[in-house]
């Protein structure tokens, strides 16, 4: 049967028409593009996994925490529960990828983690809705980070297995404006149950799932024969995690450039609640409205930035000066809600920050390709990449208590902070030599 026919029914493909990693037998990139119904779903379900991460993060388990232990409190103990949650989920991640790479499964490679992931996920996020107290929430979060990132990391490596490389920049554009839309589906769903902890927890579950589920379900996923796994080596795995900045100076310093931005961002996300009920003294049941309100305005910014600036820097051939404009213009938008005295104001840093964080994701990554150290260490160099994406969520729960400690309490100092943050990204990037 033709390849092209096989796709049609769905059938997997054989390993010999995927990526592969370093260790396995070269294969060939798929050759075949993929269809626009194939686009939706994936991009449909990448929307689910985002909306499971983030809808927790924005609003529910912030107000979990707060519930449990009350304002004074409440900043120490999220720091604790969603920095460690992080910290797992940055060797979750290029764990399970591996795991994926290994799995002889008949049901396929990917599937059979995404399905996994997505179920113990959310068991996870049920054991902290039920929470009765923050150790308990600790425990829910982590599972639900862990599993929750087998997931993401199987859900990823489709773009290599299934994608041709003519395709992969506008599907990867397409997945790129994922982040606000489940951002804004996040918030407004999460508003929609104020009031009742249970749905805030399991309605984005609900629905992430269900994307999630059917994509999985129509993937034509890779199978690996028992006898192409990858022989096991230690010393293979652990160079997952690293790149030598000896050799790679501007591959380490776009890593540089992405903590220091994704720190900033991490600063937003994290503690926007309670700058809202703490800064702003807004009332705990408007905060999810209002959440919801500011997110939207940052999203519509974002995929607007992100589509223009994308076309903006192929157009020119030029990524670094893209890449710093957008760090620095998200520093600015940290520094007017710093400055800001009401929520107008805050809106007006959250529609800026939307600004430079669509015009840098549309840029970032395809400075981040052009300045890998080898062709052929593709995945594993991005694997180490993405911990520039990770390990923020862990530091800046870490760092806030201090911050908010030295700065009186007050979350205006913290997000002064975070827009210094941005503008070091910026010099990072400046400092990249291979790349306009």
């Amino acid at each position: 049967m033709p390849e092209s026919s096989r796709r049609d029914m769905g059938e997997p493909l054989p390993v010999g028409t995927s990526a592969t990693w370093a260790g396995a037998r070269p294969v060939l990139a798929p050759q075949r593009p993929v269809s626009a119904r194939f686009v939706v779903l994936y991009a449909l379900a990448y929307v689910g996994t985002i909306l499971l991460f983030l809808a927790p993060l924005l609003v529910s388990l912030s107000l979990k925490v707060n519930a449990l232990v009350g304002t004074e409190r409440a900043p120490n103990n999220l720091s604790l529960v969603a920095g460690t949650g992080a910290f797992l989920a940055m060797f979750a991640n290029p764990f399970f990828g591996r795991m994926s790479d290994r799995t002889s499964s008949r049901l396929g490679m990917r599937r059979p983690w995404m399905v996994l992931g997505l179920l113990g996920g959310c068991l996870g996020i049920l054991v902290v809705a039920l929470a009765p107290n923050i150790e308990v929430v600790l425990l829910g979060w982590c599972i639900a980070q862990v599993f929750f990132n087998a997931l993401l990391a199987a859900l990823v490596a489709v773009l290599p297995d299934q994608v041709p490389v003519a395709q992969r920049g506008r599907v990867a554009g397409v997945l790129g404006i994922c982040l606000p839309i489940a951002s804004v589906s996040g918030t407004y769903v999460v508003q929609l149950f104020t009031g009742n902890t249970l749905a805030m927890f399991l309605a984005p579950c609900a629905i992430g799932g269900f994307l999630i589920l059917l994509f999985a379900a129509t993937l034509p996923d890779r199978r690996l024969a028992t006898t192409d796994k990858p022989a096991w080596s230690m010393r293979e795995f652990a160079s997952a995690f690293y790149v030598d900045p000896r050799k790679n100076a501007d591959f380490s310093w776009a890593f540089a450039s992405r903590f220091m931005f994704v720190l900033a961002y991490a600063f937003l996300t994290t503690y926007q609640a309670f700058y809202l009920l703490e800064e702003l003294g807004s009332a705990e049941d408007d905060v999810p409205r209002q959440l919801f309100l500011a997110t939207l305005a940052m999203s519509s910014v974002v995929v607007a930035a992100s589509l223009v600036g994308g076309w903006l820097s192929d157009r020119t051939g030029r990524r670094k000066v893209f890449v710093g404009a957008a760090s620095l213009v998200f520093g600015l938008a940290m520094f007017v809600i710093a400055l800001g005295t009401s929520y107008n104001g805050f809106v007006v840093g959250m529609a800026l920050g939307g600004l430079g964080f669509g015009l840098y994701t549309s840029v970032d990554l395809a400075l981040v390709v052009d300045v890998l150290p080898e062709p052929e260490s593709a995945a594993k160099d991005l694997g180490v990449m993405n911990i520039a994406g990770a390990l923020p969520s862990s530091v800046a729960p870490a760092v806030a208590p201090a911050i908010l400690a030295l700065g009186g309490g007050s979350y205006s100092v913290l997000y002064a902070v975070a827009g210094g943050c941005a503008v070091l990204g910026a010099a990072a990037i400046g400092r990249v030599k291979r790349v306009p």
